[in-house]
């Protein structure tokens, strides 16, 4: 191989066959100088062209290509530092990486993964990596922190974070089509679905007409504990009052019989069976014999009492029938004290018997009486008065006490 340069010695006026010329020419080598001896440029328009050798044909001449035209069309493989690229950027279906490093504007296009080596908010590496209306298929951050996220019209199929932090994520009217997270407390989303924390409890029914529910709630409502248990069949001693029962055992309001030719007691309750009526002290001003009577609406019962009363009177026996009302005692004086109970009890439908006992405190005498009365209707009060209907009651106290 030759070496042109200027110690090459050329006869003066001399004579080159043409055999001599070619081998000449065809070893040469461009002396080094002749490059890097030019004057260097800052830049490279885009007619600026290139001279590139076949190297599979060494007799071939150079190819002319323009700095333009390689970098549009032939990019191999590696790392571009600082890339501008103001047109589309399509990969097709290559595979691989591609690290955009420093100000990387994609307008339009798809990029199927796209890492970023360090992502975060404020002064880093990477402050102008935009993405307008393209779609991000992948993206990943691994320990970085992506302060916002914005997806205005585009899809994020995927977003992983596995230790950073996403500090706001707007999705406008785009889509987040898997979101996986833990949240603190009972509550999970996973693939877009969210779930609640299981208690313990085994899902099921508890309790039914002879079992009790027995439930445990936590401080937010939920049921941590769900058991049943059976109802006892004898209660304990004490443990059932009159009160408790659906048809209790219950006492009217005592009345001073101090004034009036009647005392009612009304709204009685339709359950009831059996009255008890008392007396203490009771008196009138005059001499007419006490009544009772029952009533259906509110009004008195005058009609068919069938039965009897016997009083003694000193040394005999007298007896006496009635037909308007429960009458006790065949004389009465004013000023006598009555006291003593009358029951009347339900027979059959508004059928009611009827028995008691009363006594005089003054005189010693003692009244006994029994009898029935059937009623038009359903029994909802109590008269007590006298017979003539107008004696006025002058002393003592008057109650009744009902029950089913």
């Amino acid at each position: 191989m030759a070496m042109i340069d200027r110690n090459f010695d050329f006869a003066t006026n001399g004579t080159v066959s043409a055999a001599a010329l070619h081998n000449l020419i065809d070893s040469a080598t461009i002396y080094q100088y002749l490059i890097t001896g030019q004057q260097p440029i800052t830049s490279v328009g885009t007619n600026y062209k290139l001279l590139i050798a076949d190297g599979t044909n060494a007799n071939a001449a150079p190819n002319a290509v323009t700095v333009y035209d390689l970098f549009e069309d032939a990019l191999t493989a590696g790392t571009y530092t600082n890339a501008n690229i103001s047109e589309a950027l399509t990969y097709g279906t290559a595979t691989g990486t591609r690290l955009v490093s420093t100000n990387a504007t994609i307008t339009t296009g798809t990029i199927t993964t796209a890492v970023i080596p360090t992502l975060t908010a404020g002064t880093t590496t990477s402050t102008a990596a935009t993405i307008t209306s393209g779609t991000v298929t992948n993206l990943a951050s691994t320990t970085g922190t992506i302060a916002t996220l914005n997806s205005t019209t585009g899809t994020i199929a995927t977003l992983n974070s596995t230790t950073g932090t996403i500090g706001t994520l707007n999705s406008t009217t785009g889509t987040i089509g898997n979101l996986s997270t833990t949240l603190a407390g009972d509550f999970t989303i996973s693939s877009g679905t969210g779930t609640l924390g299981t208690t313990g409890v085994t899902a099921g029914t508890y309790g039914d007409a002879s079992a009790i529910p027995f439930l445990t709630v936590d401080a937010k409502g939920r049921i941590t504990s769900a058991t049943t248990g059976t109802f006892s069949s004898t209660p304990a001693d004490g443990s059932i009052t009159p009160a408790k029962l659906s048809q209790p055992f219950t006492s009217g309001t005592a009345v001073a019989s101090t004034g009036g030719t009647a005392i009612d007691f009304t709204g009685i309750p339709s359950w009831v069976k059996r009255i008890t009526v008392m007396l203490s002290n009771v008196s009138t001003n005059g001499a007419s014999l006490l009544r009772m009577q029952l009533g259906v609406g509110g009004v008195a019962t005058t009609t068919g009492y069938l039965g009897s009363s016997f009083a003694s009177i000193t040394n005999a026996v007298v007896v006496d029938t009635f037909s308007s009302g429960v009458d006790f005692g065949n004389t009465s004086a004013d000023g006598d004290r009555k006291h003593g109970n009358v029951v009347f009890t339900s027979v059959t439908g508004n059928t009611w018997s009827f028995t008691g006992m009363t006594s005089l405190s003054n005189t010693g005498r003692v009244s006994y009486v029994s009898g029935s009365v059937p009623l038009s209707g359903t029994l909802d009060m109590v008269r007590v008065t006298t017979v003539n209907g107008t004696d006025t009651f002058d002393n003592g106290t008057i109650n009744i006490m009902y029950q089913g």
